[in-house]
């Protein structure tokens, strides 16, 4: 499929390794390049030999923090060696195959992540935790020209576990953004997700421009439900697309939607909107 070559489109393998036909890598690349779409991202390291067996690349990796990655993050003290230790290790992992980008997360809120009553971090101190954590691992991923990006999630929608995440730490937009501002390294962006945001925090427009100097990726899903970016759901693709491509962005995005349908026909409908 012929696209313009303004927006960089990756698809995100675990919405469709998961749901619907549950595509194996080899299927999901398959479709990726009859889309011309050259990326697919947050697979597992044992799959990136198929992805460049393909002719393909992967946008953004994860931090190899087992379990549910988004749980024990940076907020927290007590997560500070294994989620360090983890993300160092995919760091130098994305460096030696050529994956520009691994994710990163606040964390949950509460001291124990798995354990609501076990007492909150409050929202200044989970901040100062991620801006130490996240400056140790600016160091590393400077030296090996690797992006660390920070990712803003809902914390509203309760219906699904991959659709919001009660107890999130970084559910506002700006909290994000502020903490990476204060890392001040051009190796820590933020990871910045329409439908997370739209869920939070709205005014997607107004919000890239604000966030415009801490993006370093995008991903898609339409709202409400995380579905296809269809007719059913509220936001405008186009005019986000064009207003990443104002602003110059450049990096990749990722469509991350948990499909309802055929997954071919949405994941076509998703590039066709976005491009831009």
């Amino acid at each position: 499929m012929p696209l313009k070559g303004n927006i960089s489109h990756s698809i995100v393998f675990w919405c469709f390794n998961v749901a619907g036909e549950k595509w194996d890598m080899d299927r999901t690349c398959e479709v990726a390049r009859q889309l011309g779409v050259k990326s697919i991202e947050l697979s597992d390291p044992d799959t990136w030999p198929t992805i460049k067996k393909h002719g393909l690349t992967s946008a953004i990796a994860m931090n190899g923090m087992p379990g549910a990655p988004f749980m024990k993050g940076l907020n927290n003290p007590r997560y500070h060696e294994q989620v360090i230790d983890c993300t160092t290790k995919t760091i130098d992992a994305c460096a030696d195959f050529g994956i520009p980008s691994v994710i990163a997360f606040t964390g949950y809120k509460w001291r124990d992540a798995e354990d609501p009553t076990s007492g909150e971090i409050s929202a200044e101190e989970g901040a100062d935790n991620c801006v130490r954590g996240l400056e140790e691992l600016a160091r590393h991923a400077e030296k090996r020209g690797v992006t660390i990006c920070l990712e803003h999630l809902n914390t509203r929608d309760d219906t699904h576990p991959m659709k919001g995440h009660p107890g999130y730490q970084g559910d506002d937009v700006d909290y994000v953004a502020n903490i990476v501002r204060r890392v001040g390294s051009p190796r820590v962006k933020m990871l910045f997700d329409l439908y997370h945001v739209q869920v939070m925090n709205g005014d997607l427009i107004r919000r890239i421009e604000q966030c415009k100097d801490v993006i370093g990726h995008v991903h898609t899903a339409g709202n409400p439900g995380r579905g296809e970016l269809d007719e059913n759901q509220e936001i405008n693709f186009a005019a986000c697309l064009r207003k990443l491509v104002e602003i110059g962005y450049q990096g990749w995005v990722g469509h991350e939607f948990i499909p309802t349908r055929d997954p071919v026909a949405g994941l076509k409908q998703a590039v066709e909107v976005c491009d831009v």
